[in-house]
């Protein structure tokens, strides 16, 4: 129980004094295929939303400051704000820890449910999906948030490409070493700049555009020589990449069109692509022996099963509070930090083989993304200083 959270309802916000870790996606997916990414969490839309809110940590600061001018005295007030700015940055060193570490567990189980009990994907997802709308039923009875009704029809679409995108990437994961498997997520930049230029005109600057050369090139230069480099592999990587992409694109569009948040859209869309996958899942994986959900599973594997939908929902909700309480900045900074240090733990735990080649395609992929955050950031403050110098 340590930090506070926003109540979102159609748009209002207002201030929970919980103290508890939150589920939120970049979703978009910055964390996809993993385990879920709760949609519509881009670091510009939250910042700017805490900047017009105001930040909670810069709220509690003023405060403090005031009191200092009220006491006069200096011993008092430098206390105090050393109690506060200690709690503030507890909270968040606590929040960023509970992210880091499901955010590279999430992989590393899943890979290990893979390679070691064989459980099928489509029921992984699943589990997945279903863990995570529980947990978002806690979350709305604890009044975390409050849901909005939607209409099916009108996320029905949202709903099914969820499922190829979990289901996807997760293919992914089973069938490519995690190097090559974290370095085809880095593709998902390139194609949604494809995608929005090419049919919603947004146009990109040529700084943007050309960060996309190293970034492309580096995947190309590592999955070229990967040893375990193999076709079904290429094709789920490719797929999750192209669905991610969509997925990500219109979850930003229907939170817009029908005014609600990521843990609203969530709660609503997680159940309806459980019941898709009810669906189709008997026509791709055995039901019941050897490999069938039905069949006769070890207490460790369904234990671990489990464990990983926990962590996955853990994965997302405490995306959705680090994008609600720090800088785009330090989102995107830490996501890079998280992105090294699964790559690191792929070679070591898996004894995934590294040629010099393929570090080398790390790095340039690295440093595109690297480039691209940086020229995106500063895109962002001097859109807000032309607007703050407007009459």
């Amino acid at each position: 129980m340590f930090w506070s959270w926003e109540k979102y309802s159609t748009g209002t916000a207002k201030k929970l004094g919980l103290e508890n870790p939150g589920l939120q996606l970049e979703a978009l997916g910055k964390e996809a295929g993993t385990g879920l990414v709760i949609p519509g969490a881009d670091p510009e839309e939250k910042q700017g939303r805490r900047k017009e809110d105001g930040d909670p940590r810069s709220e509690i600061l003023s405060i403090a400051i005031p009191s200092w001018e009220k006491l006069n005295s200096g011993t008092s007030g430098t206390m105090t704000g050393q109690l506060f700015g200690f709690s503030a940055n507890r909270h968040i060193v606590t929040g960023l820890l509970v992210n880091l570490l499901s955010s590279i567990c999430i992989v590393f189980i899943n890979k290990w449910i893979y390679v070691h009990y064989g459980f099928p994907n489509m029921t992984l997802t699943l589990v997945h999906f279903v863990v995570t709308w529980l947990g978002l039923y806690i979350c709305q009875k604890m009044d975390i948030f409050s849901p909005k009704s939607l209409p099916v029809r009108r996320i029905m679409w949202l709903a099914l490409s969820f499922c190829g995108f979990v289901a996807f990437t997760n293919l992914s994961l089973q069938n490519n070493s995690i190097g090559t498997y974290q370095l085809a997520k880095a593709m998902t930049t390139p194609v949604i700049i494809l995608i929005q230029t090419t049919y919603y005109k947004k146009t990109f600057s040529t700084k943007i555009k050309l960060t996309l050369v190293p970034i492309t090139l580096g995947v190309m230069l590592n999955s070229y020589y990967d040893v375990r480099f193999n076709v079904l592999g290429t094709v789920f990587a490719t797929l999750g990449v192209l669905v991610t992409s969509l997925y990500q694109v219109w979850v930003g569009a229907k939170q817009h069109e029908l005014q609600v948040n990521s843990m609203q859209l969530l709660y609503y869309q997680a159940p309806l692509s459980s019941a898709f996958l009810l669906g189709i899942i008997p026509l791709f994986e055995p039901l019941t022996g050897d490999g069938g959900i039905l069949g006769p599973w070890s207490l460790p594997a369904l234990v671990t099963v489990l464990f990983s939908g926990v962590v996955a929902f853990l994965v997302n909700l405490s995306i959705y509070w680090i994008i609600g309480n720090t800088s785009a900045v330090t989102y995107n900074m830490f996501g890079h930090f998280k992105f090294c240090i699964t790559l690191i733990g792929g070679y070591l735990l898996f004894h995934d083989p590294l040629s010099l080649n393929q570090a080398l395609g790390i790095l340039c992929t690295l440093a595109g993304i690297l480039s691209y955050t940086h020229f995106k950031l500063v895109e962002q403050e001097e859109g807000k200083s032309r607007l703050a110098q407007r009459p």
